[in-house]
């Protein structure tokens, strides 16, 4: 077995990668750059290395960095995990150059299914089924527009390199091809260095279902049954689980045959996974499923393999790249149970999944019977240099039935403050009825978006709450601020404090009356409330609210106050009793940058009519394209930035003429 590894990645990947290779007897290097000089990837290895500055062309992209430091500290292999350099060939080639081991196939292996183009011409040679669409050379736009009509709409337009979601568009009618064509080529060549793209027939309700192969340099190679990722939105998985349901004992033998079929026909080793899209119009059947593209390397859903296998993916990948032969023959693996991994993300449903930045001033877990793998602590920082994964949840049971009902109390169970999340929509999803009938399909997402994002109204019980909190009679006395306790009596009725609160809804005013130590009378809406504090905690209290015990917690951040109760999150916030009236019609004029980022394109100048919606700037941010739009109508006072420019978040971009009042 190697004696010190190198892993080439950051995040909740690289630490899982230290973890099993700790338990191998292996020791760890980590590599960070200048954002992750304090990350907990950092903490747990043996050694540490740094290798730029934050933007990841100039550290986790960088071959000669990484090459060199693993060469620095006398490492014998190097462990890719994924995304960044994992599935570049190039750097496959510079480990083996450098005299180390890369932990994952052979750069011709890579290069085979590196671009989906010529993956997809070699499984057809392959006798692999693939899906009907045009993958060549031919670039140019009006050609491929007629490959696209050929095909028939809607289409897919797909980065021929890469993964992940990135340079991918649905099409559903002719003239929307051209902008959609110029998105994806433009944001499969900021994420992948390469804008070519093939088409794609879009099957009109498909199912993402994928298989886990491994193949070992003596020739082996096997499968460790499916995955089903058809819960995605932007072509990116949500939740996973496996094995798939509906799947039927001849599918799943027709499919794990034709992913051992792919494999082969690269002489493939290590950990790989070959992805299919099956048309379940009329259900799952053997001959209505395609291949779409084979990832070269470990996947993020991976733990849900593990969870019904009880096999170490990691531990296998190291035991392949040594020379080892596979553990176990095809026979010897079956499925135990099933399994559900939901993806956590710092981004904002309502906000079109906006990504998300901020310090994790509260970072809680559920501990019993629940895995986590997670790359941060609380108290860390969600930078928008890299993907916004906060952590994966993944949950076991003997039935589908039993690790649904796991996955949806452990998300209730979370506790996340400090930056929006999507816990709120993940627990949505886990409880939608097609999804927990067994019908999962591409589509999902979209058709019941509304459903999934609408933010949540606080009760008027959770806003009394909220107001509890806000006052701060739940923390010590000031000497300063006579309203920190409410239990003081006055001469002359009770004392009272009216609280305005920002939520979903819109603003409540929530009124408090003290009626003695720890007892008041808060009134929320329609309702009032007699509340009773029976015990403190550092972030929280133990009341009796209406005759009945709550729990809940909450954390304040200025005038921002994140409430955990009942297994729901409600961020809410404090106006600002000073603000002027004539804020929101200044934030009509100005579009500002939502987050830190660069300015991709613009596409007005001063003096250009616009109308409300009409999309003024293109932003990337944490791997992501934005597209921000004109919130009225309007003309252009002034465009304040340049294409290629970094801004920080709240910068202002565009600015609005003011609207004249008639």
């Amino acid at each position: 077995m190697f004696s010190k590894l190198l892993i080439a990645n950051r995040g909740e990947i690289a630490c899982r990668v230290i973890r099993t290779a700790r338990r191998l007897g292996i020791r760890t290097v980590a590599v960070y750059s200048d954002a992750d000089v304090d990350a907990l990837h950092v903490t747990l290895a043996d050694e540490a290395i740094r290798i730029g500055p934050p933007t990841a062309s100039e550290s986790y992209l960088s071959i000669e960095r990484i090459v060199a430091a693993a060469r620095s500290v006398n490492a014998d292999a190097i462990h890719p995990g994924y995304g960044f350099l994992s599935e570049n060939a190039n750097f496959a080639e510079a480990v083996e150059a450098a005299g180390m081991t890369f932990v994952g196939p052979s750069p011709d292996a890579i290069r085979a299914m590196g671009l989906k183009d010529a993956a997809k011409a070699l499984m057809q040679q392959a006798g692999v089924p693939v899906v009907p669409g045009y993958q060549g050379d031919e670039q140019e736009p009006s050609f491929l527009a007629d490959r696209a009509a050929d095909v028939g709409f809607p289409v897919l337009i797909k980065a021929r390199a890469g993964g992940g979601g990135k340079g991918m568009r649905k099409v559903e009618q002719p003239h929307e091809f051209a902008a959609a064509l110029e998105a994806a080529r433009r944001e499969a060549e900021a994420a992948f260095g390469d804008g070519a793209v093939l088409i794609e027939k879009y099957l009109t309700k498909p199912r993402h279902i994928e298989v886990q192969v491994f193949g070992d340099r003596h020739g082996n190679i096997l499968h460790l049954f499916e995955r089903d990722c058809s819960l995605q939105r932007r072509h990116q998985k949500v939740i996973e689980e496996a094995p798939a349901p509906g799947m039927t004992a001849e599918v799943r033998r027709a499919m794990g045959e034709a992913a051992v079929k792919a494999a082969r026909a690269i002489g493939y080793v290590g950990a790989g996974t070959v992805e299919f899209i099956a048309d379940v119009t009329n259900g799952l059947w053997p001959d209505q499923f395609y291949f779409m593209e084979m990832n070269t390397r470990l996947q993020v859903e991976h733990p849900v393999t593990e969870a019904i296998t009880g096999i170490d993916l990691v531990e296998w990948q190291l035991r392949a790249a040594v020379g080892e032969a596979l553990p176990k023959r095809q026979n010897e693996i079956a499925i135990d149970g099933w399994a559900f991994e939901a993806r956590i993300y710092a981004e904002d449903p309502a906000r079109g999944f906006l990504p998300a930045t901020g310090r994790l001033a509260t970072l809680d877990f559920p501990v019993d019977g629940v895995r986590v793998d997670a790359g941060v602590r609380q108290g860390d920082v969600i930078a928008p240099y890299y993907d916004p994964l906060i952590a994966k949840l993944i949950v076991h049971g003997p039935s589908r039935s039993s690790a649904l009902a796991r996955l949806e109390s452990a998300l209730k169970a979370c506790r996340i403050g400090g930056t929006i999340t999507n816990l709120d929509f993940l627990a949505r999803l886990a409880a939608e009825p097609e999804f927990r009938a067994g019908r999962p399909d591409t589509g999902l997402i979209d058709r019941a978006i509304d459903q999934l994002t609408t933010p949540v109204v606080p009760s008027d019980e959770a806003l009394a709450l909220a107001a509890i909190a806000a006052t701060g009679v739940l923390q010590p006395m000031k000497s300063d601020d006579p309203w920190s306790s409410l239990g003081h009596w006055q001469i002359w009725g009770d004392a009272h404090r009216s609280i305005a609160v920002d939520h979903a809804g819109g603003r409540s005013v929530v009124t408090l009356a003290a009626r003695g130590r720890d007892q008041f009378a808060v009134r929320a809406g329609e309702s009032t409330f007699p509340v009773l504090v029976l015990d403190r905690f550092d972030d929280g209290a133990r009341v009796e609210i209406s005759g009945e015990q709550r729990v809940f917690r909450f954390l304040r951040e200025h005038e921002t106050i994140t409430l955990f109760v009942s297994g729901e999150t409600f961020v809410l916030r404090l106006p600002d009793a000073l603000a002027t009236a004539h804020a929101g019609e200044a934030a009509e004029d100005e579009l500002a940058a939502p987050m830190p980022g660069i300015v991709k394109l613009i596409h007005v100048r001063a003096g250009d009519v616009v109308t409300k919606g009409q999309p003024l700037v293109v932003m990337e941010a944490m791997k992501m394209e934005l597209t921000l739009a004109a919130s009225r109508a309007g003309v252009i006072e002034s465009a304040l930035v340049t294409p290629g420019e970094q801004v920080s978040a709240g910068a202002i971009l565009v600015v609005l003429q003011p609207e004249r009042s008639e």
